[in-house]
């Protein structure tokens, strides 16, 4: 499994906190903001602006939350400008790492992702030192109470490319142009998709094994992700679920 994808179950499972919630929401709502400022309101028209309003309301974001950030994405209300600003660097153990964030002040966030990398053993990088060992996807959540053979048969008649077992979950995977269509998919099958988001997946993973170097490499990523300015981090980490259990507990 992916670094991203490890990650991301624990996040999602730090998220039941009542103050990572709060962090989660705002994060969001900044990218539908963006999205709403970049492609405006329509989302009809408006493909990112659809995919951040799934993704929100998969959150439980409240609707009128969520129609106020898209108002002050197109203009209608007053709101802070944001920047979008992708950081590449590598974790302990040479692991490569891309850091998305939406910004209003360029200077300040470089500044402090730098500081989180060299204060966690990592390091900043050049742009597209590390980007070429990903790609960018869309991702779907199915719960495990689904089987998986109708899972794979009603994502692959939508146009998944793959599916893959993450333990509590099923993960689809599909080109980020198809990801709407595929998780209509599976909820017209009644198969209840949960989290979906476009996000860049490692073409090639680093194996870390030593526990010691695991929670480094885990430390520096949960400082990243902490940012408030920071909407994703990417790994192309491969760490063992015993470890990752025992970071999480």
């Amino acid at each position: 499994m992916s670094g991203h994808s490890k990650w991301a179950t624990t996040k999602y499972r730090k998220g039941a906190q009542d103050s990572a919630r709060a962090k989660v929401f705002a994060k969001i709502i900044r990218q539908v903001e963006v999205a709403a400022r970049e492609g405006g309101s329509d989302m009809t028209a408006n493909a990112s602006l659809r995919t951040m309003y799934t993704k929100a309301r998969d959150a439980s974001v409240p609707i009128d939350t969520i129609e106020r950030a898209i108002k002050r994405g197109s203009g209608e209300l007053e709101g802070v400008r944001y920047e979008s600003i992708a950081y590449e660097g590598y974790a302990p153990d040479g692991v490569a790492v891309i850091v998305d964030c939406l910004s209003d002040n360029r200077n300040r966030t470089g500044a402090e992702i730098r500081n989180i990398f060299s204060k966690n053993g990592g390091s900043m990088a050049e742009p597209g030192a590390v980007s070429w060992q990903f790609e960018r996807k869309g991702i779907i959540a199915v719960p495990r109470t689904f089987e998986e053979d109708r899972v794979m048969e009603v994502a692959t008649e939508a146009g998944a490319e793959d599916l893959a077992d993450e333990g509590e979950r099923w993960v689809v995977t599909t080109a980020p142009h198809d990801l709407m269509a595929v998780r209509s998919g599976l909820e017209d099958a009644g198969l209840e998709p949960g989290v979906s988001e476009l996000t860049m997946v490692p073409t090639t993973t680093v194996e870390v094994v030593a526990e010691s170097e695991a929670k480094r490499v885990l430390r520096l990523i949960e400082a990243l992700d902490d940012h408030d300015d920071v909407q994703n981090v990417y790994a192309n980490f491969d760490i063992p679920e015993a470890v990752l259990a025992s970071y999480e507990g």
